[in-house]
């Protein structure tokens, strides 16, 4: 395929064309790996996918970000910003795919325990873990933790990086490990406004880290197989969160879904940039 820029995006501050089309195909080349492994080869490579990924992209923007402080606390706050309501002080809470680690200690100061849970150590320098926090890694399908052992789990920007063999795995996982009347509280992006990894300089469709982006419609069939009983949908943007019948979004997806591709990008864009949901268990 040839890696011309495909859509008028401006490149992000401080990347230039070729920074940013060696991050695609870097991406592309692993990912294509993952969608191509079956099961039982996968959970290697979930285990090296993001050092191999930083050791060729080091002007990764996950790697800019946590060396600079004030993009660490703006980024934090808008995650606090999307848990307003959802925490206390009691509660035992985990994140699933916390990369550095950072929001995981911001957490710190809200809960009585945080427990961070990652296919690799993305830390980096800093490994001091305060009394409340703790890392866990694992391989995307084992986990130690007992039954009912949390009160929230949270993740942002997980869901499309999982195989899409995977997702309902991962869901039933983390119902296991709920409380009864615990909540995962998710946000992922949506598909209908994408791609939104790298690749959306370069194509129509998603083919880096972002193995599949979803929809309500498609993920609300999946979290209830996976036995949650009490979907909330939300829709969030620019620091606000409101509260959406699960029945308006499936109905906005189904008449966005039959715009023109451009015309469904900058239209879903304003009405649902993200899929961000409440699955109660």
């Amino acid at each position: 395929m040839d890696t011309v820029v495909r859509r008028a995006r401006a490149l992000p501050p401080g990347r230039s064309l070729e920074n940013v089309r060696n991050h695609y195909e870097v991406e592309r080349r692993i990912a294509a790996r993952l969608l191509a492994a079956p099961r039982a080869e996968r959970s290697q490579i979930y285990r090296t996918m993001y050092d191999e990924l930083f050791a060729l992209v080091p002007d990764h923007p996950r790697l800019l970000r946590r060396d600079d402080p004030a993009r660490t606390a703006l980024h934090n706050r808008s995650k606090l910003d999307l848990l307003r309501g959802f925490l206390e002080p009691a509660q035992r809470v985990a994140e699933f795919a916390p990369g550095d680690c950072l929001f995981c200690l911001e957490l710190c100061g809200h809960v009585a325990s945080v427990t961070g849970i990652d296919i690799s150590d993305q830390r980096g320098s800093w490994k001091d873990e305060p009394e409340k926090f703790r890392l866990l890694v694992y391989d995307g399908y084992e986990l130690g933790l007992s039954d009912g052992c949390l009160d929230l789990v949270f993740s942002d920007q997980l869901v499309e990086h999982l195989h899409p063999e995977d997702t309902e795995l991962h869901f039933r996982l983390v119902r296991r490990i709920l409380a009864p009347g615990g909540v995962y509280f998710f946000r992922t992006p949506h598909a209908l406004c994408g791609p939104h990894d790298v690749s959306r300089f370069f194509s129509d469709t998603p083919e880096g880290f972002h193995l599949k982006e979803w929809t309500y419609t498609e993920l609300g069939p999946l979290l209830r197989s996976a036995g949650f009983t009490a979907l909330r949908a939300y829709w969030n943007a620019r620091g606000a969160r409101v509260r959406l019948p699960w029945r308006l979004v499936v109905a906005l997806e189904a008449a966005m879904g039959v715009l023109p591709a451009r015309l469904r990008r900058h239209v879903s864009r304003g009405f649902l940039p993200n899929v961000t949901i409440a699955a109660g268990r």
